[in-house]
């Protein structure tokens, strides 16, 4: 190996070749003992392919896992009995994998017809709202993310809301839901609504009881008024138990991922 070849290579065996510089401690090329062949040495193609050859037999082993399948163990398969054996030989859950793959069948299908149902909707201008609504951390943005995963963005918008600034919280509570209503021919998404005002705000003192009757009053009648102009109106509820909202607060704190999102019940 000349200056016009590789400038080193790096082995994890114990050589004998004066050309081979041995490096010890842990520094940043790990543990153990390291040789280096240096530039100017002169080694042969068969004395390097020998070194690589020993290192590669030499080297610390990881264990594949029991529950990893490899791919010559798929090569070989010919049915689904031999697939299902394959993977409890391996403690993998088949009860598990079969509702992962239901699952992903099933929102296939689903956003199939969703895509159907956005066309049909442009081609004859409806309006849709569809409101997502339920506890914190009960899956809301993440069944948006479902919905609008193959939808045209043209067509369609996500609404979600930051807290009222202090020129809406001036003005008539339900003003500041209706310049985000859907125009014709588009769906929107709302991430919490105007329902904030008889879930979230009570619970955390965001109003006054005066205000919450006001709404409780006001809010029949104002979804009549948008389903009588022609608005297509959904909604939807998630709930989930304490113990399970808990879990997900824990991991949005220790998550970076999910650090965009509040932590706060």
């Amino acid at each position: 190996m000349t200056n016009e070849g590789q400038a080193a290579v790096e082995t994890s065996l114990t050589s004998g070749n004066e050309s081979l510089s041995p490096n010890s401690g842990n520094g940043d090329k790990g543990e153990g003992t390291h040789y280096l062949v240096k530039a100017d040495s002169e080694v042969s193609r068969t004395e390097l392919a020998s070194l690589l050859a020993e290192a590669i037999e030499s080297a610390d082993v990881i264990p594949i896992p029991e529950n990893v399948l490899l791919q010559d163990e798929l090569s070989d398969l010919h049915s689904s009995r031999e697939f299902i054996q394959l993977l409890r030989s391996k403690k993998v859950s088949v009860g598990k994998i079969k509702r992962s793959i239901k699952y992903e069948f099933d929102l296939e299908y689903l956003q199939v017809e969703l895509v159907k149902m956005q066309r049909w909707v442009q081609e004859t201008g409806k309006r849709v709202a569809i409101i997502f609504e339920g506890r914190d951390a009960a899956g809301k943005g993440g069944t948006i993310r479902r919905f609008i995963e193959h939808l045209n963005p043209r067509a369609m918008r996500v609404v979600a809301l930051p807290k009222p600034t202090q020129e809406e919280m001036g003005q008539w509570y339900l003003q500041r839901y209706i310049r985000h209503l859907p125009n014709p021919g588009e769906i929107v998404f709302f991430d919490r609504s105007w329902y904030n005002r008889a879930v979230v705000e009570p619970v955390n003192g965001f109003c006054t009881p005066e205000q919450y009757e006001q709404f409780m009053r006001q809010v029949p009648e104002f979804e009549h008024m948008l389903m009588e102009d022609g608005v297509q109106l959904v909604k939807f509820w998630f709930s989930i138990t304490k113990e399970i909202q808990m879990a997900r607060f824990e991991s949005r704190r220790t998550n970076p991922v999910g650090s965009n999102y509040s932590a706060e019940p």
